[in-house]
């Protein structure tokens, strides 16, 4: 698809503001960010005027649940768990996303156009995550890297999920893991499709994506990263911030969130809005996820708003929801910035997307106009009609009153 945004305040996030800026996309890929003067717009592009807008990349949701854990489905749409299966490795969300999910449209109002999926966390190993864009209309349409890491609990969740397990079961069933990987590694035979993911981890060509809240649980993570040497991505951490300089000194990044939840668990406890601050001081890069549906994807930017508030330097704030979880999960080279070379998602807002006021009015996914803002309907938006969304939502209005 080719467009040409023009006219706006631009924030490519890894580069000065522009204003009146231009970003030109051709064949989805954008080509140009600059002022208008140094930007000509090729004879026969569409052109979106975004006077009076702020320009940015799509928001990246490092850790999400949409499609697999949907919402309004009840149990017919809980897809998160593989319940009674410890080691999970072999299994992928990429399996159980459903794209007519409810989660995807809030995402896409919410600015936010890539996401990493990943399964829950009953199990000590979940399986593996799968990163996607948040419009298309089956589930291989929108994936964008599969997988992406491999999901692993730690703390009250799999100690809830088996009868009598302990802390100490949980991180043997890791580490009783990885020791059959290695020994797999040496004869991969006969194959086995979830020791061949964990060969993968064990040559950090995957992250291991480590659910963990409490400062105990954190140190026993980077205990077994320790032992086996894997890429650890912290996922959570809620008393992370007890941890800082130990999460700095060893450059392991940090998820963090949900923010705004309740404190549902004891090991919640600790949740503070100054986690994001205070990692971020200390030298630990660090994303914000919400951990959807816990709390609603569209509400990823609030979060962010929310830690500047308390403490979180506003530029990272903006890098923790779009270049610094694309660098976590290796998607930098597609999504995250507004740079030539990467994909042309961008949203138009109606300002500054940190003012809790401002809103996504249009979002572009590889160049193609996916939402838009219309409070002329009912809901107050309209998407493409390719998606299942809209499929979905024409369908209720041909039937409604039948």
């Amino acid at each position: 698809m080719n467009v040409a945004i023009t006219g706006g305040h631009v924030v490519p996030i890894d580069g000065a503001p522009i204003d009146g800026g231009t970003v030109l996309i051709a064949d989805g890929r954008i080509t140009a960010v600059g002022p208008a003067a140094d930007i000509p717009v090729p004879a026969g592009t569409p052109v979106l005027e975004a006077r009076g807008q702020w320009v940015l990349p799509g928001f990246v949701e490092a850790h999400a649940h949409m499609g697999i854990g949907e919402e309004g489905e009840g149990d017919l749409g809980e897809d998160l768990n593989e319940k009674g299966e410890r080691n999970g490795a072999r299994l992928r969300a990429l399996d159980g996303v459903n794209p007519a999910d409810l989660g995807f449209l809030d995402a896409m109002s919410g600015g936010v156009t890539t996401a990493v999926i990943l399964p829950g966390s009953a199990n000590p190993i979940g399986g593996q995550a799968v990163a996607v864009k948040t419009w298309g209309r089956t589930a291989d349409d929108m994936v964008l890297r599969d997988p992406v890491g491999v999901k692993s609990a730690l703390g009250e969740n799999p100690k809830r999920s088996y009868e009598g397990s302990t802390r100490m079961g949980t991180a043997a069933a890791i580490r009783d893991a990885f020791l059959r990987a290695r020994e797999y590694l040496v004869r991969r035979d006969p194959f086995d499709p979830g020791l061949e993911v964990l060969v993968r981890v064990l040559d950090r060509e995957l992250p291991w994506l480590q659910h963990v809240h409490r400062a105990d649980d954190i140190a026993t993570a980077v205990r077994l990263a320790d032992e086996f040497g894997y890429r650890l991505v912290v996922n959570h951490g809620t008393e992370a911030h007890l941890m800082a300089d130990l999460l700095a000194e060893r450059d392991i990044p940090v998820v963090s969130g949900p923010l705004i939840g309740t404190r549902s668990k004891v090991e919640l406890r600790q949740r503070t809005l100054r986690n994001p601050g205070v990692l971020a001081a200390a030298g630990v890069r660090v994303a914000i996820t919400t951990d959807h549906s816990v709390v609603p994807i569209h509400f990823l930017v609030h979060q962010a708003t929310f830690a500047v508030k308390e403490g979180l330097d506003r530029d990272t704030a903006l890098r923790a929801i779009t270049t610094t979880p694309a660098m976590i999960m290796g998607l930098d080279d597609r999504v995250g910035a507004l740079r030539p070379g990467l994909d042309g998602d961008v949203v138009l807002w109606s300002g500054d997307p940190l003012d809790v006021m401002s809103r996504a009015l249009r979002v572009l996914i590889s160049g193609r106009e996916v939402y838009r803002y219309d409070p002329g309907t009912a809901s107050g938006i309209r998407t493409d009609p390719s998606t299942v969304q809209e499929s979905y939502r024409r369908l209720a209005s041909s039937t409604a009153g039948r």
